[in-house]
């Protein structure tokens, strides 16, 4: 055989042979993950159920930002249609 012919031959059986191994050595499914998905799944349906909660929430995240474009962002991002109170402008 030529030696390209035997490198790919050599390739071809390695991948046969630890093909399988790596396939059986795969590791499970992390259960934090599955926990973090799980604690995004309610706090979603909380933040869609409950204006009170959602408003709160807003004020939290929305409300330090000063820009006005980000702010109504900001604001859209959280859906559902209860919005916090406009924002007084600041004067420096």
């Amino acid at each position: 055989m030529m030696p390209r012919q035997v490198s790919w031959t050599l390739a071809a059986a390695l991948v046969l042979a630890f093909g399988g191994r790596v396939s059986a050595q795969q590791t499970p499914p992390d259960p934090g993950a599955a926990a973090n998905v799980k604690q995004s799944q309610t706090y979603e349906q909380v933040l869609q159920s409950n204006s009170s909660f959602r408003a709160k929430r807003m004020q939290q995240e929305c409300g330090p930002i000063t820009d006005a474009e980000l702010h109504a962002s900001c604001v859209a991002s959280f859906g559902g249609d209860t919005a916090p109170p406009p924002r007084k402008s600041r004067q420096h």
